[in-house]
């Protein structure tokens, strides 16, 4: 990214708010993207216990899968998922509060007493995917705002500051090499005006020595 500016002092000031900016501004973006990275592990672990949860259950699933040809599946239905959004470092995620499940009317006597440990065990599963697809959902929202940041970290510390800083000290080198070629010059003009001066005064005093020989 290369840094526009002039060779003048107000290019120079605004050059230096800028850079003094992203100084102060730095360590902040630094420690959110530590906050994010730390929250996106937490996110990560999280989503492969549940995982793991899942698979576990679909297992208490499969073993049951010789009985499940009788099985109504149309008991058990996602009826509410009550949800909410906070701010994690700064990030809105959704957060799940509560899962409800509705559960049909069935003859007690009439069904299987297997009834029974296959709707807990739909009741579970529902449950576990639902849980697993929030944390997902906030982990990709975490995850995206994390390399969000640490874009703009690498983008302040290796491209903008260095910019900055080298941008300043062209300005700074070009207008003291201004001055001391103004300050050189100066002291030449000086010196030839000495000199013009001496000289003039060299032939304003032969001008009178002939005057006052002439007199005589």
């Amino acid at each position: 990214m290369a840094i526009k500016f002039q060779y003048n002092k107000t290019s120079l000031q605004q050059l230096e708010k800028n850079l003094k900016m992203r100084k102060r501004t730095l360590p902040i973006i630094k420690s959110k993207e530590t906050a994010l990275r730390l929250e996106v592990k937490k996110c990560k672990e999280e989503a492969e216990a549940l995982e793991q949860k899942l698979q576990s259950q679909i297992g208490g699933y499969e073993s049951m899968y010789a009985l499940w040809g009788e099985f109504d599946t149309s008991l058990v239905s996602l009826k509410d998922v009550q949800m909410d959004v906070k701010k994690i470092a700064g990030v809105r995620v959704p957060v799940l509060h509560n899962i409800e499940l509705e559960t049909k009317k069935f003859g007690l006597f009439s069904a299987p007493k297997w009834y029974f440990d296959g709707i807990n065990l739909l009741q579970g599963l529902a449950k576990t995917a639902v849980e697993r697809e929030f944390v997902l959902a906030k982990l990709s929202l975490l995850d995206h705002a994390r390399k969000k940041t640490t874009q703009k970290v690498n983008l302040f510390e290796k491209v903008q500051i260095p910019g900055f800083q080298e941008a300043v000290r062209k300005i700074k080198r070009f207008m003291e090499d201004e001055e001391n070629l103004s300050k050189s010059s100066q002291k030449i003009l000086k010196s030839l005006q000495e000199a013009r001066a001496r000289k003039e005064a060299e032939l304003a005093a032969g001008d009178s020595d002939e005057g006052k020989e002439e007199a005589v």
